[in-house]
């Protein structure tokens, strides 16, 4: 129903714009021609049309848009940071008039005199056939402009402020993904998988279509048939260590009613345009009390997760002499990483196992950003959603990336019916990493940010 029912708003939208776009530059060309540039239509849009022809305008502006090169298309970001800022007499009046009489209408005239025209166009902009989608991409090539240019921020500062609102997890709709899902938003999801490789439609078949696999995914009445976040899920019996045994192409299928363990082993968000927009932990929670529901007899949920940046900082800590993570010892040990397929020397792999992990305890439980949070993005994502670190998996991926981003390392992250507000709220009062106790032991002087458990 709400698909139907987007499209025929949508059909609408686009008959509205049909309709208007020629009475728009009927009345615009004996002014200006066609000589009017991006920057004049927004303008033009932002000067206060009637709703018919601003959705006309919002569409042959985002259509415009769409058309230009990588040059034009940052200046006109520059624009959009430059012309389309706050209006100081605007604001200076407002704060006037509040300090005359502070009064609810002062009050509100202030907060709309505070906010940057940037907003009000993109609010504009967003009435267009399509707008949303449109607007998503362009926060994409915007953060692709951003890599050199600081200056931008402050635009995609006002994009992330108006999708947090739009993308609001009350809009958001999960649905289940099975062979039956169209064919449209399944070859999305093998082209956007971004942890573990879909190498072709039997590969997907195998991840969503047998009975000890599940997979969801988020999406925005907005975006019909783009999924925004989506998870692959495994039935297991136990807590898994390693990922071939999930992925195999030939394995033992588990009955359901026989497994005790959800799996969520690989987590992807799909549109770029979105990022910094938090719905992740959403999902993960909604997901959690679908198979709950559906499967009662399933007492742990768990991540299989990645480490993409342990290797690096590994790397560092090596070079340093004064690296508190290793000793002596261990550095030497390790040196042994450099030597090309040293996973597949058993005796090698495992010399190298234990410096290894407790070279990852130190990783997860000690190391800090700038802002005291843990050094690891993937940890960050689930501590901060109430999980606890589990279990450090010795080659749990032996894939060429994973060797070269986590020297084979995963994660399980737990996620504790019982504990998952506590946990969220250590994390996010103390940056606490709360940890089983089989990973805090592996640091030899644990400090008062490891909260470990008994396990």
């Amino acid at each position: 129903m709400v698909a139907v029912n987007t499209s025929f708003f949508s059909d609408m939208l686009q008959s509205i714009a049909d309709r208007s776009r020629a009475f728009l530059r009927e009345r615009r060309e004996p002014a200006r021609g066609r000589s009017a540039n991006l920057i004049e239509l927004c303008e033009e849009l932002l000067s206060g049309r009637g709703e018919a022809s601003g959705v006309a305008l919002a569409n042959e502006i985002l259509g415009d848009y769409a058309g230009l090169t990588i040059g034009p298309r940052i200046a006109f970001f520059e624009a959009l940071a430059r012309t389309f800022g706050h209006d100081p007499a605007r604001i200076d009046a407002a704060i006037a008039a509040w300090r005359q009489s502070p009064s609810a209408d002062a009050a509100a005239e202030l907060n709309r005199a505070s906010e940057p025209r940037r907003l009000e166009l993109f609010r504009r902009l967003n009435l267009a056939p399509g707008g949303t989608a449109a607007l998503v991409r362009m926060r994409e090539q915007l953060l692709d402009a951003m890599d050199h240019r600081d200056d931008l921020a402050v635009v995609d500062g006002d994009f992330v402020h108006l999708f947090s609102s739009w993308f609001n997890r009350g809009f958001l709709v999960l649905r289940r993904i099975d062979w039956s899902t169209p064919a449209l938003i399944l070859e999305k999801i093998i082209r956007y998988e971004a942890v573990h490789e879909i190498h072709d439609w039997e590969d997907l078949r195998r991840r969503i279509d047998l009975p000890d696999r599940r997979c969801y995914a988020f999406f925005h009445p907005a975006l019909v048939d783009e999924p925004l976040i989506f998870v692959e899920v495994a039935l297991t019996r136990d807590i898994p260590g390693a990922i071939a045994p999930i992925l195999a192409d030939k394995r033992e299928v588990v009955d359901p009613a026989r497994a005790g363990t959800a799996v969520f082993y690989s987590i992807t968000s799909c549109q770029r345009g979105l990022a910094g927009v938090s719905f992740g932990h959403f999902l993960i929670k909604q997901v959690v009390e679908e198979v709950s529901r559906e499967m009662p007899r399933i007492s742990s949920f768990v991540t299989l997760s990645p480490a993409p940046n342990f290797a690096e900082w590994l790397k560092r800590e090596r070079a340093n002499a004064a690296s508190l993570a290793l000793d002596d010892e261990d550095r030497e040990t390790l040196a042994a990483l450099d030597r090309p397929d040293w996973w597949r020397d058993p005796a090698l792999a495992a010399a190298l196992r234990e410096p290894v992990l407790r070279a990852a305890a130190w990783y997860f439980l000690r190391t800090r950003n700038g802002r005291g949070q843990p050094l690891d993005a993937v940890a960050r994502f689930h501590l901060g959603n109430g999980a606890r670190l589990e279990q450090l998996d010795w080659l749990g991926d032996a894939s060429e990336r994973a060797l070269a981003q986590s020297c084979g390392l995963m994660v399980n992250y737990l996620y504790d019916l019982d504990y998952i507000e506590q946990n969220h709220e250590a994390y996010a009062q103390q940056h606490a990493v709360v940890a089983a106790g089989a990973v805090s032991r592996l640091v030899r002087a644990p400090t008062r940010e490891i909260v470990p458990i008994s396990g």
